[in-house]
């Protein structure tokens, strides 16, 4: 495994060396008329403060111009967030923070760690679910991460679904964010708790080329089970707590995220995305 410094503080805004760098090249080009009066380096740092804060759109500590006024009206900056979710400006920024990885070989593929986490979401909206287990009606985000707690494949879902249900939909995300990758699968070892023992995922992980390490649910079990004993490695497992269970302390460390506050959950999971963008950029911005 590679030897890298893999708990590094996460980084709450950027510099503009750091935005033109990691951020800009992946921003909507404007094709005619003036540019704006505020550069886009200030308006992603004001969408960060927000993240990182936890305050309202309407409390957003803007800066004054010369007149003593607020350079930029709030309203204009949930605009512009609003059209960078709609151009997926946020995914390319992701999916080139793992590209990053990838090319600096701080990437280490060779065991890939899964789990679900929960939002509680208090003022209602789309995509939501009641979780029986948690007690609170909100959504789900699954990720995957890597050994040196890279996230590689978010995936958002409501939060009544069980995580076997969207299981097909983040590892086909997974598949494709490792082929734009130019890596293979195969011979990879995918770990998943017990929510994922079952035939159709095993299955899944198995034709992809990939090792599944998955902990056996008894299900009441009195006996052990019949048939050959799967193979699985409680080490690799136990693996999972410094691996995606600690990308997820990280990730409430954004206040913006511990609960959901946007009734629109596409909004919520462009806000995810930067905040996984950061946790891979820790290497290259301290």
């Amino acid at each position: 495994m590679f030897k890298v410094k893999r708990y590094r503080a996460i980084p709450v805004k950027l510099s503009e060396s750091q935005f033109l760098e990691f951020i800009f090249d992946h921003l909507p080009k404007r094709r005619r008329g003036p540019g704006g009066k505020i550069s886009l380096f200030k308006i992603f740092n004001y969408i960060l403060k927000l993240l990182y804060t936890g305050c309202q759109w309407k409390e957003l500590p803007i800066d004054l111009d010369k007149t003593g006024k607020p350079e930029i009206h709030y309203t204009r900056i949930f605009k512009i967030f609003q059209y960078w979710l709609k151009k997926k400006v946020f995914e390319r920024i992701f999916e080139g923070s793992v590209a990053l990885l990838h090319d600096k070989k701080l990437l280490d593929l060779s065991i890939l760690h899964g789990d679900g986490t929960s939002t509680i979401a208090k003022k209602g909206g789309d995509c939501l679910g009641f979780s029986g287990h948690k007690h609170f009606k909100g959504e789900k985000t699954v990720a995957v991460v890597d050994w040196n707690c890279n996230v590689i494949s978010p995936f958002k879902a409501p939060g009544n679904r069980h995580e076997s249900r969207l299981f097909p939909d983040a590892f086909g995300h997974l598949k494709r964010i490792v082929k734009s990758l130019g890596e293979s699968l195969t011979g990879l070892v995918a770990s998943f708790d017990s929510a994922h023992d079952n035939r159709a995922s095993r299955k899944m992980i198995f034709n992809a080329g990939m090792i599944p390490n998955i902990k056996e649910n008894p299900r009441n079990r009195k006996k052990t089970k019949r048939g050959r004993k799967r193979l699985y490695s409680d080490q690799i497992f136990q693996e999972r707590f410094e691996t995606v269970e600690r990308v997820f302390a990280w990730e409430d460390k954004f206040k913006r995220l511990l609960i959901r506050f946007e009734r629109i959950s596409l909004h919520h999971f462009g806000l995810k995305l930067i905040a996984y963008t950061l946790i891979n950029l820790r290497h290259f911005c301290n």
